[in-house]
């Protein structure tokens, strides 16, 4: 009886887990899906940007570097 009892708590403890770690995923997907689209934007962001400055292509790599050693 005692050891069924604790199964039971187990198994109702793994249950949580698994439904905590379903929610962890599944979140994560949707911020991943979020980034994906954040990326598309900023490619065409970059794409209309070269297209209107040319001159950015070739700052760009710079603008980066700047942003980036801070």
């Amino acid at each position: 009886m005692k050891e069924e009892r604790i199964l039971n708590e187990k198994i109702k403890l793994l249950e949580k887990e698994l439904t905590i770690l379903t929610e962890k995923v599944e979140k994560t997907g949707a911020l991943k899906k979020e980034v994906e689209d954040l990326k598309s934007q900023i490619d065409g962001l970059k794409l209309f940007l070269v297209r209107a400055y040319p001159e950015f292509k070739s700052q760009f790599p710079e603008i980066m570097k700047k942003i980036f050693n801070k």
